[in-house]
């Protein structure tokens, strides 16, 4: 069965940049920057499918930002 979409969870790194874990797969890449990210994702799913046609055509990226402030 063909995968139509593959889902990253991403996150920015406490150090600076962006790091991305695919859901279900053992797929992990990082990034200075959202378009750097990205071209990272495409290069790490090339590595992780062995055949061109079983590679996912949908990319979704749940971004996750994490913000504290105070109550007083």
């Amino acid at each position: 069965m063909k995968i139509k979409e593959i889902i990253f969870m991403v996150e920015e790194d406490p150090e600076g940049g962006y790091n991305a874990k695919a859901l279900y797969y053992s797929i992990f890449t990082e990034g200075e920057s959202l378009e750097e990210l990205k071209a990272n994702i495409k290069d790490a799913i090339k590595c992780h499918f062995d055949k061109e046609e079983d590679i996912p055509r949908i990319i979704r990226l749940h971004i996750v930002r994490e913000e504290t402030f105070t109550y007083a």
